[in-house]
């Protein structure tokens, strides 16, 4: 009888850390799908971004800094390999596109372009895309984090190689800038 006993409390063990682990690796494969979606979101972003360097070139040629910083960016940003990698070459590349919205400021003309206009209007509903599979991104990597080290996954999470990862964010050199209320010109 204390041999059953035994035996049903080591397989009700044993069933508990089975379900710990698929639990962490569903939650490390949401954050994976997660990311892949950023990625088909960043493609589509790439691919617009030569397109509106050159609408910019014919009329900013002076601007010159700003383009190759946004083209850097962008090549930067295609290379990464790892989800960290990516996560920072990303906010690189949007603060360039960001230097390059202040500099088209100074052209009125580009501005009632069609061609910059309708590029702006699509990087628009890309960065919006971009936002909220950035938002889902976050929201897999906190349920992966929050199962990583709250009890009972805490206590077998590090030694089947999970741990807490990065959300992907501002980081704190940039948040100054981005906190800043933008300024209104009439």
């Amino acid at each position: 009888m204390t041999l059953i006993i035994i035996l049903v409390v080591v397989a009700v063990l044993v069933m508990w850390v089975i379900g710990i682990y698929n639990n962490l690796v569903r939650l490390r494969n949401n954050r994976e799908q997660a990311f892949a979606n950023i990625d088909v979101q960043l493609k589509q972003r790439y691919d617009l971004i030569p397109q509106l360097v050159a609408v910019v070139k014919g009329y900013a040629a002076h601007e010159k800094g700003v383009l190759e910083s946004v083209t850097n960016a962008r090549a930067a940003a295609m290379q990464a390999t790892s989800i960290n990698d990516k996560i920072q070459a990303e906010n690189a590349l949007s603060n360039a596109l960001a230097n390059l919205k202040v500099a088209v400021e100074a052209y009125p003309d580009l501005k009632a372009n069609t061609n910059f206009m309708q590029l702006q209007t699509e990087i628009g509903d890309i960065e919006n895309k971009l936002a909220a599979v950035r938002r889902f991104f976050n929201s897999a990597t906190r349920e992966l984090n929050n199962a990583v080290q709250t009890f009972p996954g805490n206590l077998l999470a590090g030694m089947f190689g999970f741990h807490k990862e990065p959300m992907f964010e501002i980081p704190e050199t940039e948040r100054a800038q981005h906190e800043k209320t933008p300024e209104i010109q009439f």
